[in-house]
């Protein structure tokens, strides 16, 4: 008789192919959501301080149940201001994402350009109207030789070498996909030591097919996102921020939210923090407790967060969930034709 441990290891080799064949696809994600701006709102390309910003987000999680889920997003973003309207500049990035999920490498790979207009709306340049747009594409795949099936099982015993008896898809396939949002970001306060940013977005518009089998009536759902953050500079040595993120696509739903408080170190005779070290807690509804640190040297920033899982998975997962790495270097351009950009920027939230 087939031992348990193979029965999963069939059942779990061809569980993700199938619900990719008949169900929506729901959309990656991440719990340091604040550091993947193309990600959930285009409008919110080029929304920090400085020239440019580049950075790097790993995620692996569910290796308590199953083999590891491995998510990673590369992006870059960059502000142009634009010649005769002062107070206006347009931001662009492009963001690289990638995720493999399963034991048969079921695979997401999908590169995002974006556009943002960020309009001024106060003498002040203190807030901003922004629009922006992305569109790209997606490619999705599986390894058909890391499937299993009933045929090759014989007397209890697995030999990859007997025939599966099944006509399998082809194991990739590619599509287009757009989307856009707006959101508006400013400062205000003494001092302007408070920092906002609230916005609205959607993505998959152009609904691309989610099937290995080319089923038209199989497709992204469209993703909403509603977003909102704010960085409050309290005294020259501490700080907090507050984070929230709403997505709707099809069924599912997500709503995460929460907040760090930082600890600010300036060196002496400047108004530039040299270093800080952040610290603080999120919490995805129904799903996970999230623990975050995070330090910032400079213009380079490391954070480092875990999923504790909390949902009904609980007795298999045990409260593990998974880990985050963020990376991020911000900085400034030498080019004296970007000395305007510099002193137009909205604070980084």
């Amino acid at each position: 008789m087939r031992s348990m441990k193979q029965i999963f290891k069939k059942a779990g080799g061809f569980a993700l192919l199938l619900c990719a064949s008949m169900a929506q696809g729901q959309d990656i994600h991440f719990s340091q959501f604040y550091e993947t701006s193309i990600l959930r709102n285009p409008a919110l390309t080029g929304i920090f301080t400085g020239d440019y910003k580049v950075g790097v987000v790993y995620r692996n999680q569910w290796s308590s149940i199953s083999k590891p889920f491995q998510t990673a997003v590369v992006n870059a973003e960059t502000r142009i201001p634009v010649r005769g309207e002062a107070n206006d500049f347009v931001s662009v990035g492009l963001l690289a994402y990638y995720d493999k999920a399963g034991s048969i490498s079921l695979q997401t790979t999908s590169l995002y350009p974006a556009i943002n207009y960020n309009k001024s709306l106060s003498r002040e340049q203190n807030t901003f109207l922004s629009v922006g747009f992305t569109g790209g594409f997606i490619q999705r795949s599986f390894d058909p030789s890391k499937a299993t099936f009933d045929n090759q099982f014989q007397n209890g015993e697995y030999d990859p070498a007997n025939p599966t008896g099944e006509v399998l898809p082809d194991p990739s396939f590619t599509q287009w996909d757009i989307g856009s949002g707006i959101s508006l970001n400013g400062t205000t306060g003494q001092d302007n030591n408070v920092s906002y940013v609230v916005g609205v977005s959607g993505y998959h518009f152009s609904r691309p097919k989610y099937s290995f089998y080319s089923d038209r009536n199989i497709n992204i759902g469209i993703r909403w996102n509603a977003n909102a953050g704010v960085s409050v500079q309290a005294s020259e040595v501490f700080s907090y921020q507050l984070h929230a993120n709403f997505m709707q696509q099809g069924t599912y739903t997500e709503i995460i939210g929460g907040g760090l408080i930082g600890w600010n170190k300036m060196p002496p005779s400047s108004t530039a923090i040299l270093f800080s070290i952040y610290g603080g807690v999120f919490y995805r509804v129904g799903d996970a407790i999230i623990p975050v640190v995070k330090v910032r040297y400079k213009d380079l920033s490391v954070g480092l967060s875990y999923d504790t899982n909390v949902s009904k998975l609980t007795d298999a997962s045990r409260l593990r969930g998974g880990f985050e790495l963020s990376l991020s270097k911000t900085g400034l351009f030498r080019d004296p034709l970007y000395e305007k950009s510099r002193t137009l920027c909205p604070h980084f939230y």
